[in-house]
């Protein structure tokens, strides 16, 4: 399971494509194969380069599989308003809150009075005017990387079980003792993928240098200009291979930029998230074996690096209408920023604290697009999911991107109940989905579940907002849930007397179906393939055209949800 910084960017497509792309140069581990292009679907069946803003679009007017919110707003919402703010808490990474298509829609606790140094309102958060950051300290420092829950886990139990005789334990002990070992190994194991991966990484480096100087050399150039070499032609085989080499890395998009972005990436793992004696905690300076403590952090909501949840709060409320980047699914929405997810794994009593935070003061969905492989302290998260079920909140969670079947490797939080005691009603879990039918459908990255995950929704190249008025376009299911989070806030600024389970179960029924559609099964697996309607518990795609229509039935109906 990967942790939450890889919902930024879907696990890392360029160590796959260099294998296929194969290497002239005999680098160990690569293969020499060529690549073979996909087959694409005919013209009429898919738009191979979908515009920017795809996931607002509807299957049957644009051939594109959004969401059908354009229509539902030039159809269902023309000459409506909507009848409440609906506020929306995105528990992330920070949120540029001075971004220009997002600064009139970003929350303001009304009750506090910034930078006094007073908490007015008494909730016991000092200043909190925009959110509160449960991963900041007193001092007004921040945790920017983290570990791994994995490399915390190993730290706790190594203090408990190294050099133990496991004959000596009790049989409580001994199976702790397993789980120790099993971490151990697994710890060792992602150690040695990302050594390996530096080690792929700088090999291609290497070819790329080499390939590059021959071809140059050739031309007699200092500065090798790639957009000419497949004019070249009759060439000695060692410039030939260099330019096929070149071209097949250009096909990719394969640059020396991109390979050292990688590099550090791996080598981050090393030195941060799977690093045992890394621990950046003190900066908090809380009692973090305490997790029923609530009341540290500071009110920092931008932190160290707002990217990630920038990109999420965009899909939610950038700005309708003002001609700038993009249009925001809703229309009459405020972002809540709570800061919990560090560039590393979230930790439980952070997201269960931000749980609170975000029900205590007036939210009415939670945007949670993180996730990891082990929750030492699931039960104080699951405290904080129930309370959120007890005070109406919806959660919209991101089911992950790594390609898994998470009915057998949860992705956590989850929605089922450590103690056995069913699941959260409140609950939405996201896969995300692409624009068109078949290879299109689903990334092979998404997560996906036919009893865990709920619902898909558009994830892949999502045009949205990035720190510095800027925009970019990015992927994963992390943009897929405040997808479905938009549309959750419509359907609650337009039908308010829906309650969180009716908007879950608007959202499940409306999905978009297709019945027999074969995709690619996400995953290592080339080749294989399974039916979309067994990814997940809906079968479908969320539909805000359809979503609204239903809400209407419903409360014309009564608000029977039968």
């Amino acid at each position: 399971m990967m942790s939450s910084k890889i919902f930024r960017y879907p696990p890392s497509l360029l160590v796959a494509l260099v294998m296929l792309a194969g290497s002239i140069f005999s680098v160990p581990g690569l293969s020499v194969a060529q690549p073979t292009p996909s087959a694409q679907p005919h013209a009429d069946e898919v738009v191979a380069e979908p515009p920017l803003d795809w996931f607002h679009l509807d299957q049957s007017e644009d051939r594109i599989r959004g969401i059908s919110s354009e229509k539902a707003y030039q159809t269902l919402l023309q000459g409506k308003s909507p009848r409440k703010t609906v506020t929306v808490a995105v528990i992330d990474s920070g949120i540029d809150i001075e971004h220009e298509d997002l600064k009139d829609n970003i929350w303001v606790n009304e009750d506090e009075i910034p930078d006094n140094g007073i908490d007015d309102d008494q909730n016991g958060y000092v200043d909190d005017v925009y959110g509160w950051n449960f991963i900041g300290g007193p001092d007004g420092r921040n945790i920017d990387q983290d570990t791994y829950e994995l490399t915390r886990e190993y730290t706790r139990l190594k203090a408990l079980y190294e050099g133990v005789n496991p004959d000596t334990l009790s049989a409580e002990s001994k199976e702790e003792y397993a789980y120790f070992q099993d971490v151990e190994a697994e710890l060792n194991r992602k150690r040695e993928e990302a050594e390996g991966q530096i080690t792929q990484i700088e090999a291609i480096e290497s070819n790329l240098r080499i390939a590059t100087r021959i071809v140059a050399d050739y031309l007699d150039t200092d500065s090798l200009d790639w957009s000419g070499l497949d004019t070249l032609n009759t060439l000695q085989q060692n410039v030939a291979q260099a330019r096929d080499y070149l071209l097949t890395l250009q096909q990719y998009g394969i640059t020396p930029e991109l390979l050292q972005e990688q590099k550090v990436y791996f080598e981050d793992q090393l030195k941060y998230d799977y690093n045992p004696e890394y621990d950046p905690r003190d900066i908090v300076g809380d009692d973090y074996d305490n997790v029923e403590e609530r009341y540290y952090g500071n009110n920092d909501v931008v932190g160290p690096d707002p990217g990630h949840g920038t990109s999420v709060a965009g899909v939610i409320a950038a700005i309708r209408g003002n001609g700038l980047g993009i249009d925001g699914i809703a229309n009459n929405v405020r972002i809540m920023v709570i800061r919990a997810v560090p560039d590393g794994d979230e930790r439980d009593k952070d997201v269960a604290n931000a749980i609170r935070y975000a029900v205590d003061n007036g939210a009415d969905i939670i945007n949670m697009s993180f996730g990891k492989a082990y929750s030492p302290a699931k039960g104080a998260v699951d405290a904080a999911v129930r309370y959120a079920a007890e005070k109406d909140v919806l959660l919209v969670h991101a089911a992950g991107n790594d390609g898994i079947d998470i009915d057998v490797d949860p992705n956590f939080p989850t929605k089922d109940y450590l103690d056995g005691a069913g699941r959260a009603p409140n609950w939405l879990e996201v896969g995300a989905s692409g624009w068109g039918p078949g290879e299109y459908m689903v990334p092979w990255w998404s997560n996906y579940g036919d009893d865990e995950v709920d619902v898909f929704a558009p994830g892949v190249r999502i045009y949205t907002t990035s720190p510095g008025q800027e925009y970019r376009t990015t992927q994963g299911t992390s943009l897929a849930a405040p997808v479905v989070s938009g549309v959750a806030a419509l359907l609650e600024a337009y039908y308010p007397e829906l309650t969180a389970e009716q908007i879950r179960d608007v959202i499940i029924r409306s999905a978009t179906r297709f019945p027999g559609e074969q995709v690619p099964l996400p995953g290592d697996e080339p080749g294989s393939a399974a039916p979309f309607s067994e990814l997940s518990a809906s079968g479908g795609i969320v539909n805000a055209y359809e979503a609204l229509k239903l809400a209407d039935e419903m409360v014309r109906q009564g608000l029977d949800s039968e």
